[in-house]
């Protein structure tokens, strides 16, 4: 689909990251942006830089979680904007815990927003695609979609669900004959501040012995990677030929070949690496102390 001036697009988490990143490439390009955060304060800075390149901008506080608000926002926009041409479910949280001990509290946070605010962004927006004639449905996943990581378990839950979502969506979509799109999006590293905000579950940081905040700390150190607004261009070109996935940046590159070429092996890979980071390597030294 070729993204053209008056085209309307709706994202979530446009407050900061790649969803403020894609707010501002689409308004580049002459597209109306219909913009949804929880967070109001940052919600209402995009749509200043949004407005600031001539471009315009509705804002609605939004819980991606909550299915009911999801709908009212996808009616609003359509009702405010005459309609709508793609939804970029882009908002996720994240979560450091190992598997065994993973609160379901933590789990179904997490669910709610990585992978159900994803469900509800396609089911709402989808109608209203259709009614436009055209569109196209881009769905945040992660390089942790297709490949696993240790206390990653329900983050990789998420994603992988993500992925299986939309591979599966756009299957349907190809077997109507409808002019939509949908692109599931596999970011790797990338400098937001999902890593700072995060969740690290408490049990864990008994077991490790190095707080949550450094936890957060370290993963934030270790995604700058690729800048947001160049991973916005790169799904934005994406959506454009219309790809199935999208995978962002060159660390991303380089995990998604170590999976296609080593299989299930993979993940020797990723021990050896694991073993060496902080709250792995200071695991091992207590074990040493206390045997």
């Amino acid at each position: 689909m070729k993204i053209k001036p008056g085209m309307v697009a709706a994202i979530t988490g446009a407050g900061s990251g790649i969803g403020l990143a894609l707010a501002l490439e689409l308004a580049r390009r002459g597209c109306v942006v219909a913009l949804s955060d929880i967070d109001r304060d940052r919600l209402e800075q995009a749509a200043v830089q949004v407005r600031a390149l001539g471009a315009s901008a509705t804002t609605t506080q939004l819980d991606v979680a909550d299915r009911d608000a999801v709908f009212a926002w996808a009616a609003d926009t359509v009702n405010a904007l005459g309609g709508v041409h793609m939804i970029f479910n882009n908002a996720g949280v994240a979560l450091t815990a190992m598997a065994e001990t993973t609160q379901p509290v933590d789990f179904e946070w997490l669910m709610g927003i990585n992978f159900w605010g994803v469900v509800h962004g396609t089911q709402a927006f989808l109608p209203r695609l259709r009614a436009t004639g055209e569109g196209h449905i881009v769905n945040i996943s992660s390089v942790f979609g297709l490949m696993a990581m240790p206390t990653q378990g329900a983050y990789n839950a998420s994603k992988f669900a993500v992925r299986g979502f939309t591979e599966a969506l756009r299957m349907e979509l190809e077997l109507e004959g409808q002019m939509l799109g949908a692109t599931c999006i596999h970011p790797g590293g990338v400098a937001t501040n999902i890593a700072l905000s995060g969740r690290v579950d408490e049990g864990f940081v008994r077991s490790s012995g190095i707080r949550a905040q450094a936890h957060r700390d370290l993963g934030h150190s270790m995604i700058q990677v690729t800048t947001p607004e160049s991973a916005a261009r790169q799904i934005i070109a994406g959506v454009e030929r219309n790809a199935a996935r999208v995978v962002v940046g060159a660390d991303a590159r380089f995990m998604d070949w170590c999976v296609r070429i080593f299989g299930s092996r993979y993940r020797w890979l990723v021990l050896k690496k694991v073993r060496t980071l902080p709250a792995f390597a200071e695991r091992e030294r207590r074990k040493v102390k206390t045997s």
